[in-house]
């Protein structure tokens, strides 16, 4: 294992591009938005002036048709005017969900004016040529069509201002998008950069300190040819060689999160630059490369979630768990990923103690041995899950020093497969290690089982031999506290997003303004009303003008006063308040030893749409 000192450094390094990374995923859902309202925008623009040019040119047709019938008499020629009459108002009422802006009202309203008046004219016109009188009324007829070119005009300069003023603010709108694009894009490369700097920082240190250590193992090598009988030079020379395997670990995880980051970043750069030039050309069918790209941020924050894991940094929500109910409700998932060349036994033990753990975070343990155990069995076998009741005493916790003697609850997986050798057990929990083929394993689940298992307080172990298979035991402490078993949490079917509705008020806390905005429109398109404030101090002062606030999402770190401190100080002044918290840091005000506070329900960061929803719903439910 690492020195808290190696680790602590190491996981300087390793924040940087999780950063980074964040603020990459919400900010390409913010330019994902901007890209659907941009064509929403363009598309009603379109709408808006056709529907205004269709109201001129039934305003034209019915003008010549009444200078036809002035000029002849003829009273087919009413016919338009009569038409234009009845589809004019219709049409102006199909138009006003299109006006969205108090300029763009001005405008229609002043257009819709004009051809009112227009209109009224043309009617006037009628009885005057109608009434006896000869060459005088159809002159002054004539002459009061004549006056109404002045009208036409009017209308037509109207028109022409909000089609020029429509076409002006779309064109506005793609050029935001395409600079939210490019400051993607140079985002993007700033990560790829960074986290290459990184991984090349971390593999010169390695192989400089390695280079260091042989040296001054082979020095020491030389003295004990003199000095054979100084024992403290010879732990001297085994420290040194541990430190050598402890570097070389440090260089695989930065070769490893290279890799696994800059495959990522590379289909999040493609995507966004076909998207890029395919806006630059007029062509929007760029949804499938909007899905590309947001699969491989999320794939991302799996992957940081991962190491976490492997850190022991990931935030725990423990509960008491009775492992025979949450191993059989898991038994559809494990069939569907056995597949049926794997015959699977289930052996529960009866009278089996209960464990303090993360239901979640136990079922993604047991599924990666699962998984591991099916690899391991390439062309079909056995597996068998078994459960039972186990003490660890004195003997075996002195043989091991990180495992204090006790109770324990053990869940065995047991596979027919290849086995593995005393080197790769050695190394099978490091991660990115891995015996699979190139694109077959991240080198990622073992390591992602033994941190959630030592940071729950227990203790995981391989028996295995080449070609007599393998069976990796987890070892949980037994828990003696009060009852509050749950049931299986993988095999869920999602649904469709809870919604809420505009009587459900939330105040989203956040001081980070794309975070915030994407957060608060996020809910606002789930049905809430929602109102956003950029500290805790503005938080408060809304809260105190707005009663009808029932949930708080706030985040953790901010500036002054933490989401915690907000919190409280909300739930003083208004005791019913709800709380969520959110956070992508898992050491803060909420979270201590690695386990959530008991009265504390958090959203990490960072959150997909439907977490967001489903997490709100639960809680303003309950």
């Amino acid at each position: 294992m690492l020195d808290r000192v190696t680790m602590a450094r190491w996981g300087r390094v390793i924040l940087i591009p999780v950063i980074i990374f964040v603020v990459v995923f919400s900010m390409l859902a913010v330019v994902a938005r901007q890209y659907a309202a941009l064509q929403q925008d363009q598309a009603r623009a379109e709408d808006l002036k056709s529907g205004l040019t269709a109201i001129y040119i039934d305003l034209q047709e019915a003008e010549s048709g009444v200078r036809g019938f002035v000029v002849s008499g003829n009273e087919e020629y009413l016919e338009p005017l009569t038409q234009a009459v009845a589809a004019i108002p219709t049409a102006f009422s199909r138009l006003e969900p299109l006006v969205v802006t108090p300029a763009q009202q001005t405008m229609v309203d002043d257009f819709k004016a004009e051809v009112t008046t227009r209109v009224t004219q043309l009617q006037n016109t009628i009885p005057a040529v109608r009434a006896p009188g000869g060459f005088e009324s159809i002159a002054g007829s004539m002459r009061t069509v004549s006056r109404g070119r002045a009208t036409m005009r009017e209308v037509r300069a109207t028109l022409e201002r909000i089609v020029a003023g429509e076409t002006a603010a779309v064109a506005e709108h793609r050029r935001s998008v395409r600079r939210m694009g490019a400051y993607i894009q140079g985002l993007s490369w700033l990560t790829l950069f960074a986290a290459m700097t990184i991984a090349l920082i971390g593999l010169v240190q390695a192989r400089n300190r390695k280079s260091e250590i042989e040296a001054a193992h082979g020095a020491l090598r030389d003295a004990n040819l003199k000095l054979s009988a100084e024992i403290a030079e010879r732990e001297s020379v085994e420290e040194q060689l541990r430190q050598v395997q402890k570097m070389e670990a440090i260089g695989q995880l930065t070769g490893g999160i290279a890799h696994d980051f800059n495959n990522m970043l590379a289909v999040i750069m493609g995507a966004l630059n076909i998207m890029q030039r395919r806006i630059n050309r007029g062509d929007y069918n760029i949804a499938g490369f909007m899905d590309a790209a947001i699969e491989g941020a999320q794939r991302g924050g799996a992957l940081t979630q991962r190491l976490l894991a492997f850190a022991r940094k990931q935030m725990l929500e423990p509960r008491a768990l009775d492992c025979n109910k949450l191993v059989s409700g898991m038994s559809d998932l494990l069939r569907r990923t056995l597949g049926e060349t794997v015959q699977t036994e289930v052996v529960l033990a009866s009278g089996l103690w209960r464990v303090h753990a993360d239901p979640h975070q136990l079922e993604t343990a047991i599924l990666n041995l699962v998984v591991n155990a099916r690899d391991a069995m390439d062309g079909g076998g056995k597996l068998t899950i078994e459960t039972a009741n186990a003490h660890l005493d004195d003997a075996y916790a002195q043989a091991d020093k990180a495992v204090p003697a006790g109770q324990y609850v053990v869940i065995a997986v047991t596979d027919t497969g290849t086995g593995m050798s005393p080197e790769v057990v050695n190394k099978a929990f490091e991660p990115f290690f891995t015996t699979k083929g190139s694109g077959k394993g991240t080198g990622l689940g073992l390591s992602q089982v033994y941190g959630f298992v030592k940071q729950s307080g227990g203790h995981v172990k391989i028996y295995s031999e080449l070609g007599h298979g393998a069976t990796i035991k987890i070892y949980l402490p037994r828990y003696h506290g009060p009852s509050e078993d749950v049931g299986p949490t993988v095999a869920t079917n999602p649904g469709d997003l809870p919604k809420g509705h505009a009587g459900e008020i939330i105040l989203v806390a956040e001081d980070e303004d794309a975070v915030r905005r994407l957060a608060a429109d996020g809910l606002r398109d789930l049905g809430y009303t929602v109102i956003d404030a950029d500290s805790p101090e503005a938080a408060l002062a809304i809260l105190d003008k707005e009663p009808g606030i029932q949930l708080l999402f706030t985040d953790v770190v901010m500036p002054k006063m933490n989401g915690r401190q907000l919190a409280e100080e909300a739930q003083r002044r208004r005791p019913k308040l709800k709380v969520l918290y959110t956070t992508g840091y898992t050491r803060n005000a909420v979270v201590h030893n690695g386990t959530l506070d008991p009265d504390v329900r958090l959203l990490g960061k960072p959150y997909t749409l439907e977490n967001l929803a489903r997490r709100v719903r639960e809680i303003l439910d309950t």
